[in-house]
């Protein structure tokens, strides 16, 4: 039977920061259970937002250049009405000059007219290609729309799943770390930020730290084992306790847990 760590002790200390360690570590592998999927959610809406902004673009300038023909056509309309009333006057001219005059009119407007329906021509050519753009990019929003619908269905049934006990375990985690020194803990945080697996507290396992092969002095060791001192592993910085105590604690805190998770 374990014996009891005096309070306040280095032991108890170091219970405490492992069994803080037990709970994040059970909070990183449900979050690890949703992977990517948030990320990849975010990044399909931040897709869908740019391809609307750009359907919404060139509906505006398919809509400008329709405008821009309906504008042209009136100037045909204008130059061909013109062109008919310069028309009319030259067969009541008194002289050449008006008539030249009249002739040059005319020829004026025929140049308005020619040029507008060249302007019409580039403008329904912009148009068409526009107009195919948009129904690229609405298939493409369309596509895109799908994908997110199924990674957002996807991820609420693993948060679905997941949801209860990561509360659960996020609220454990505050009230541990209460009881954590606040020298140590504020160790222990910078420690997990700076790794990958978010290990900051680890077992002594077959002689070296949990997840090295790196043989930890046995002298080390005993001074480990021996709980009256925090010792922290030269080589990867992590906080070590003894294999006897690790499995203690994670024991009583599964049981703990399971507890928690029982009740309604």
């Amino acid at each position: 039977m374990a014996k009891k760590a005096k309070e306040g002790s280095p032991e108890q200390k170091l219970r405490a920061l492992y069994d803080l360690q037990i709970i994040d570590s059970k909070i990183d592998g449900i979050r690890t259970v949703r992977g990517e999927l948030p990320l990849e959610v975010e990044d399909l809406e931040d897709e869908i937002a740019g391809l609307l902004t750009r359907v919404e673009k060139l509906k505006e300038e398919i809509e400008a250049c329709k405008k821009d023909v309906a504008a042209k056509k009136n100037v045909i309309v204008e130059s061909k009405a013109a062109i008919k009333k310069y028309e009319g006057q030259q067969k009541n001219v008194r002289n050449n000059r008006e008539f030249d005059s009249l002739t040059k009119e005319v020829e004026f407007q025929n140049l308005e007219i020619q040029l507008a329906e060249k302007r019409i021509k580039e403008y329904e050519a912009k148009i068409a290609d526009k107009t195919e753009a948009l129904d690229e990019n609405n298939a493409i929003v369309e596509e895109r729309n799908a994908d997110l619908d199924l990674k957002k269905k996807e991820l609420e049934e693993i948060v679905a799943e997941t949801q209860r006990e990561e509360e659960i375990l996020l609220k454990k985690s505050k009230e541990t770390a209460k009881l954590v020194d606040e020298r140590l803990l504020t160790a222990y945080t910078r420690i997990r930020g700076g790794s990958k697996n978010g290990l900051a507290v680890v077992p002594v396992e077959r002689g070296a730290s949990g997840g090295s092969f790196i043989q930890i002095p046995p002298q080390r060791q005993l001074d480990i084992v021996a709980r009256k001192k925090i010792i922290v592993d030269e080589h990867s910085g992590r906080i070590l306790v003894d294999a006897e105590l690790a499995e203690e604690q994670r024991q009583k805190m599964d049981d703990a847990i399971e507890k928690l998770m029982a009740k309604k």
